[in-house]
């Protein structure tokens, strides 16, 4: 390189770190100006090595840009006329910045610098969002050092973003994968973000409510459970159960419910990930990952089951009939594997569909502007004139559902009508029907034909539902072979709840409070109103 364009290089980086200490106060965070003009304000400029380009880099509040540095092109030479697109990242799609080092075997001290990592979350096709890095090359350590610190001040300012979780994994979840995901995949991202973690692997059933009941929680800014949608509910219920602790209401009031005081993280290690396909889009381990290290929140609904004036559990959807016969099947026979005993509860269960004689009673939701408005602040007061609709008769399933529950086998969702916030539940009843009507019903969810055209299902959008089961002997027979749980009593009815298994003797009421638990996840709602693909199939 000639002795003038080195001494230009070297001209323009002093200037640069000259201008930064003013340019940094300029932009801080109480700059005078209109926003969008402070957004683009100059904090750094200087010359980096990106991608074995040297490149003219841009730092401002809102995004870091970078235009490689084109030789001077001597008159009429065309061949120098190349093209210098900018490229740029915006700051809060950075969730960590380091400084690169070489270090060699044996070596002592830091090593050698040779710039700065950026470790960047990319949104990718499917919803599916991937980590990424930028290497700024600069072997200046006065420079990368006014840069580093001035990232670090950036990143510092995104506030919603975890310093601190609480992790709970659930070994028996699956294929029992759940602790090779969190420490392969979750664990390192976690640490590249500098997000310190506590982490309790559960030794039983219920492990995770207990001590969520107990332990100090002050220290995190969020919980994270790692399993599947049974475990993510047990979780969830944890929360919110610690939530009415805190304001001294009883574990099983069925009063207004108090909101969970920490966002909850759910990673995918489960058979089916309804809760996590339908908040990402995707039960995908990275990508929930990434949404809880960029602070992605958004509050869900939830619902109260209760029976007899007592609260049973909280939880997201919940299916009578024939999806807890199944569940309860499944849970018989927890010696096969996952899709084993899927399969065959599956099959067992057609094989002896039969309805159940119940009596439903539902407050459909109401409408009006106002009232829709105030849900859609977190308000639970229904309208005061709303009636009671009730129906009867003989049903294979029974679903109540305040999230769409998007999952493999059914990418549209079991519920493709509801939201994950917007202040309603989906119930839908399938009544009584031939065998073959009902596997063609369930056949539909895999497809792009609508699942509820058939004359035998009723679909409601609702606030509250009821339901009382009539035929006290339809639940378990002690005398059949395959009976569900031999110490059950014969008015013992099965309900699939978030995947997990509620056995109940008498009515259920399932109530929905809006917003009540925040969860990590980016809103979906434009995905769920176009049409839905997926290639998890």
């Amino acid at each position: 390189m000639p002795l003038g364009r080195r001494g230009g290089r070297v001209s323009a980086l002093r200037c640069a770190e000259e201008e930064a200490p003013g340019a940094a106060a300029a932009g801080s965070w109480a700059s005078p100006q209109q926003p969008e003009a402070a957004a683009q304000q100059v904090l750094l400029r200087g010359i980096f090595e990106i991608g074995r380009s040297s490149c003219d880099v841009v730092l401002s509040l809102r995004a870091l840009r970078w235009r490689p540095i084109q030789p001077e092109r001597p008159a009429g030479d065309s061949k120098y006329d190349l093209s210098c697109k900018e490229e740029f990242v915006e700051l809060k799609d950075i969730f960590s910045v380091k400084l690169k080092r070489r270090c060699f075997a044996n070596q002592q001290g830091n090593g050698t610098l040779l710039g700065i990592t950026l470790f960047i979350c990319l949104k990718k096709e499917q919803n599916k969002l991937k980590n990424s890095t930028l290497d700024l090359i600069n072997l200046s350590e006065d420079h990368c050092d006014i840069w580093f610190r001035q990232f670090k001040k950036i990143l510092a300012g995104f506030s919603n973003r975890p310093t601190s979780l609480k992790i709970l994994l659930n070994p028996q979840s699956h294929k029992r994968e759940a602790t090779h995901v969190y420490y392969e995949k979750v664990e390192p991202l976690l640490k590249i973000a500098g997000i310190k973690t506590d982490v309790t692997i559960t030794e039983y059933e219920g492990h995770a409510l207990s001590l969520l009941k107990e332990c100090e929680l002050q220290e995190f800014d969020g919980v994270v459970c790692v399993g599947g949608d049974g475990f993510a509910s047990e979780v969830a219920h944890a929360l919110l159960l610690r939530a009415q602790k805190s304001v001294g209401m009883e574990a099983d009031s069925i009063l207004t419910p108090v909101r969970a005081q920490l966002p909850l993280g759910v990673i995918p290690a489960g058979s089916t990930n309804v809760l996590a396909h339908s908040l990402h889009g995707i039960a995908h381990v990275v990508t929930a990952t990434l949404h809880i290290i960029m602070g992605h929140v958004q509050p869900v609904d939830v619902c109260t089951f209760s029976t007899a004036g007592r609260l049973l559990r909280f939880g997201f959807s919940a299916m009578f009939g024939f999806g807890g016969r199944t569940l309860a099947l499944a849970e018989k026979h927890r010696w096969m594997s996952p899709n084993q005993r899927r399969d065959f509860a599956v099959i067992k269960a057609l094989a002896k569909l039969k309805p159940e004689d119940c009596e439903i009673s539902f407050l459909p939701l109401n409408s009006s502007p106002d009232l829709q408005e105030r849900r859609a602040q977190g308000s639970p007061k229904s309208d005061g004139d709303a009636q009671w609709h009730v129906t009867q008769g003989q049903f294979l399933n029974v679903s109540i559902m305040a999230i769409p529950c998007l999952c493999s086998v059914a990418p549209g969702g079991l519920a493709p009508n509801t939201r994950l916030n917007n202040g309603s539940m989906a119930l839908i009843i399938v009544r009584n029907t031939s065998r073959p009507e009902f596997i063609k019903h369930l056949k539909r969810y895999a497809s792009v034909k609508n699942q509820f055209n058939f004359p035998f299902i009723e679909t409601y959008t609702v606030e509250e539902v009821k339901v009382y089961p009539r035929n006290k002997t339809s639940a378990h027979n002690p005398e059949e072979e395959d009976q569900l749980h031999e110490t059950a009593p014969e008015t013992s009815f099965p309900w699939n709840v978030d995947g997990d298994l509620m056995e109940v003797t008498s009515e259920v009421h399932v109530k929905l409070h809006p917003r009540l638990i925040d969860l990590y996840g980016e809103s979906m709602e434009e995905m769920n109103d176009a049409k839905v693909t997926c290639n998890c199939l």
